[in-house]
Parts: structure tokens; sequence; C-alpha cells
């Protein structure tokens, strides 16, 4: 199936201006669809709406927050409905909304509306949700010059939705994949006798590779610094700690926080002058954004 003749232009082309690949996107939407059904059939809206209504529904924000995954929630719809539906996304991703706002609007047969309605909501409320507590971040250290960072601790086959989500609420991504750049950890380091040897062997295999070396000392630091760290990940510094860090490194590679971050402390880290709060959070433990589905039948 071609979802490039599938879906209208206004769900394909977001989606491509983000890299989100139709095929993937698809097959992700097949799974949800085909779990729900789980090989029979909505015997609910079968034994209650007569198979030839057609209704609006309208995906509506039930909660402030911030809105990601409007195309790929339409996308669900157009899989369900094909060129028997007409769908609007009124709020573009990355709209901050506040409740009663309709983020994406379906016309169409009541029994399509109603199949793709779930799994439309599921994907559209957990990107939102992810959205939302990146600006959350993005916002406790706005003006300080540091950036929010992602990390790989995404659900499986959801990576680079969820990483585009992070993008909505104002944050940065990080390496999408383990071949787009190397991060040296403390199991790499252990394994290579040394946190410098370890850094030598990564630029020996892959010298035009950007490395980011994970420390947790100022003595590692300084040793990852001389060989030539282009981004240096710090472990669980105190905020004290990194103010000497940025002190010692003094331009010479980026600093990224990690470990024991929390909006609490965040503003704080961040005006230490390092560049970037790493928080894995963002993507495993974002509450779901409430969003609602409201039916109008057409007269």
């Amino acid at each position: 199936m071609n979802r490039n003749d599938l879906w209208p232009d206004d769900v394909r082309r977001p989606l491509a201006d983000e890299g989100i690949d139709p095929a993937t996107l698809g097959t992700l939407i097949d799974l949800a669809l085909a779990e729900d059904l789980d090989g029979g059939v909505d015997v609910t809206t079968v034994a209650t709406v007569p198979a030839d209504q057609r209704s609006t529904l309208d995906l509506v924000a039930r909660r402030a927050g911030v809105t990601a995954g409007a195309p790929i929630a339409a996308a669900v719809f157009a899989e369900v409905c094909g060129a028997d539906c007409t769908i609007s996304i009124p709020t573009p991703d990355g709209s901050r909304v506040e409740p009663g706002a309709v983020v994406v609007s379906v016309t169409g047969r009541t029994h399509d509306l109603l199949r793709a309605e779930r799994p439309a909501l599921n994907l559209l409320g957990h990107l939102s949700g992810i959205a939302t507590a990146t600006a959350e971040w993005a916002d406790a250290i706005a003006g300080t010059g540091a950036a929010i960072r992602d990390t790989r601790k995404t659900t499986p086959g959801m990576r680079r939705l969820e990483k585009y989500a992070v993008r909505c609420g104002g944050g940065v991504n990080h390496r999408m994949s383990l071949s787009d750049a190397a991060l040296v950890k403390d199991n790499h380091v252990v394994a290579a006798g040394g946190v410098a040897e370890a850094f030598d062997l990564v630029r020996t295999r892959f010298p035009g590779l950007d490395i980011e070396v994970e420390v947790d000392s100022l003595d590692q630091l300084d040793e990852v610094l001389e060989a030539g760290a282009d981004l240096v990940l710090l472990d669980n510094f105190t905020p004290n700690e990194m103010r000497e860090a940025v002190a010692l490194t003094a331009g010479r590679a980026r600093l990224e926080a990690s470990g024991g971050l929390s909006l609490d402390v965040a503003a704080e880290v961040a005006a230490t002058g390092g560049d970037y709060l790493a928080v894995g959070a963002l993507t495993h433990s974002a509450p779901v954004l409430d969003i609602g589905a409201d039916l109008r039948q057409e007269s």
C-alpha cells in the first residue's frame, strides 16, 4: 500500500518534513488497528450505529499542554477511511493549547471514525505528553543558553516519533541510533581499560565521527579533554562541580549534564554554563496529555 497516495497532503507533508517514513509509520498504524480489533469487529459500533451514518469527530484537548502527533493521528483516520473522509488539523504540532482546543477534526462514516478513534488518541496523547513535558523543561532553563536533550530511552519502534515530539516541545535530539555518533560510557571504559583508551580506540576506528565521553570526575574530564573529546557527558555532577567543569573545559568541548536532574534544579544546572541537560524522562516517563474525542452527527 502506498501511503503517499492514501494520505492527504496536509497529513503527508508535515511527516515528510520531519523525516518520518510513511512506510514505517504505516506499519505501526496497521499494528495498532489490528491489535484493537484482534481479528474481529467493533461489536459495540456494529450493534448500535447504522452502517451508512456519517459524523464528525473532533479530537479535543482536555488539559493545557503542547501538541505533537496531529498528522500522525490524522494518518490513522486516513488509513481507515481512505478517500471517504475529510481531515483537518486546526492546531499545528508544537502549539500550546488550552482545554477545549480542537487538534484534529475528521468527517466520515461513523463506523470508520470510531474504529480509528482509540489508536489515534493513543498516539496523539502519548506524543503530546512528551512535547508537554519537554516544554516544561525548556521553559525552566529559558535564557540560559543551554538546551534540553533527549536520550535513547524510547519506546521500541517509536523512537523517531518520540524524538519528533521532543522537538515539538522545544528540546533537541541526541543521537537517533548507535551508529549516529559514539558515546563512550562506563562499561566501554571498563572493557577498554580506561577512559582515554576507550576514546582513542573509537577515534582510530571511526575517525570522522563525533565522540561523546561520559566522565564522573574532574580528573577524568581533564583526561578526555586532553585526548580531544568533542562532547563530554558529566555524570551526576553537582552544580558546583558543573561550574568547575565549565571553567576547566574553557570552550574546548561541549558539556552535557546527566543523572539526578529534576525540574527543581534545571535552571541552576543550566546556569552553570554547560550546553545540554540530558533528560531521559522526556520519553520514558512523560504522562499522556489528556485528549478526548467528541462525536457530532451530521444533520
